[in-house]
């Protein structure tokens, strides 16, 4: 423990940073602290100090409070508990609604600056739903303490909090999540609410089920505990915005055109309900279970298909063997990638820039790995064509953008 650790200090924020914490300095030196706002003068207690470069804090009274704080939309997660008690999964709670989207878009501009090397404003669009933010998530996932209780982790902790009440979870969840019920000898206790059949609950590894989550006329089916996006209007804003991301004078129907990290096929079907039922498209997914349930969910389409992979050595290997006539084809493609939050990496960029094809679209839910990425792309002859963000993770920190790269 440093000599600082368990100090408090008065600190001026000044700016948001990637992670949901704000920024202030003392004595010159960089404080990253949690559960304040920019604009704002408070007490916080000093966390970590092992870092020669910045400090962590958490706050602990407001001096000067922002016009953009508000009441906390979930108790358990605000100023009212000791930060060591706080709920963790509600870190943007105590701002108003329109703010936290304000806050996003700048830790979006800024990686794209640093990271991407380009200049772009973007607006972070809202989806439908409660305008305080609440009532959106369909998934989860609560954790089991030492005596049977459960309750989601602390702020950036793995001790389990125990809760009166899950805010941001849809109604459906918040009826049968089982706050006061104790499970001994689990781990986790998984409560979802697919769009068909009801909320339910996945108590430890017991068996998967098949669920099914309707995206307007169309029905996918996945295990019960596989991948799906948690606002309850995600499912639907993708598909909107990854088809209408897509450029129709470069999509070609019968080139070679990707879904890279696949899952059960949601951004497949998008591509092939917008450009007919022969569209050649291969999506490709490391879990077994999420590509068979997407063999099924792509059936429709005759040029569809579903393989089982990693998807830096697919991508790898097809860049390392591709023939002159698959290159073709690769070079008239479409490109659709939503890797997982650590982004794709160079291994990928290198592949899918290898094969040339003529457009990507890139669907991110981290800024950073995103801008990183954008700039690996732009190294290789890509630049972006179209930017937009998603409010997918309101009163959290998270944040989804879906960006259009072509060929310069």
């Amino acid at each position: 423990m440093g000599e600082m650790q368990g100090r408090e200090l008065e600190l001026e924020v000044t700016n948001v940073a990637h992670g949901g914490i704000s920024v202030a300095r003392h004595d010159g030196r960089v404080v990253f602290v949690s559960d304040a706002i920019p604009g704002e003068r408070v007490r916080a207690r000093i966390t970590e100090d092992s870092k020669k470069s910045f400090w962590r804090a958490e706050t602990v009274a407001v001096l000067e409070p922002s016009p953009h704080r508000r009441e906390h939309v979930w108790a358990a997660a605000g100023p009212g508990r000791d930060p060591r008690d706080r709920a963790g999964g509600a870190e943007f709670g105590h701002i108003e609604i329109g703010h936290q989207r304000e806050l996003k878009r700048q830790v979006i501009t800024d990686a794209l600056s640093r990271f991407g090397g380009i200049t772009r404003d973007v607006v972070v669009e809202a989806l439908p739903g409660e305008p305080d933010g609440t009532g959106w998530r369909t998934r989860v996932r609560l954790h089991v303490d030492e005596d049977g209780g459960i309750g989601p982790y602390a702020a950036r902790s793995h001790r389990v909090i125990r809760v009166a009440d899950l805010p941001l979870a849809t109604p459906g969840v918040r009826e049968v999540a089982p706050l006061g019920d104790r499970f001994p000898g689990e781990q986790t206790v998984d409560v979802l609410e697919p769009s068909v059949g009801g909320a339910r609950l996945i108590i430890g590894t017991q068996k998967p089920l098949t669920i099914t989550e309707r995206v307007g006329e169309r029905e996918f089916t996945l295990d019960d505990g596989g991948f799906w996006q948690v606002h309850r209007a995600a499912a639907t804003t993708l598909t909107d915005a990854v088809q209408h991301a897509i450029d129709d004078a470069l999509f070609d129907p019968r080139a070679h055109n990707l879904d890279l990290y696949g899952g059960v096929g949601l951004l497949a079907a998008a591509v092939g309900d917008r450009f007919g039922s022969a569209t050649r498209i291969t999506t490709v997914e490391s879990d077994a279970a999420a590509t068979e349930h997407a063999g099924r969910n792509l059936v429709e389409w005759v040029g569809a298909s579903a393989v089982t992979a990693r998807v830096e050595r697919w991508i790898t290997a097809l860049a390392g063997s591709a023939g002159e006539g698959e290159r073709e084809r690769m070079r008239a493609g479409t490109v659709i990638l939503d890797p997982p939050r650590a982004g794709a990496g160079a291994v990928v960029v290198e592949a899918i820039a290898a094969l040339q094809p003529a457009q990507l679209v890139y669907v991110a839910c981290d800024p950073v790995a995103l801008a990183r990425d954008i700039g690996l792309f732009r190294e290789r002859g890509y630049e972006v064509d179209d930017l937009r963000a998603f409010d997918l993770f309101p009163n959290t920190h998270h944040v989804e953008a879906v960006t259009r790269l072509v060929r310069a």
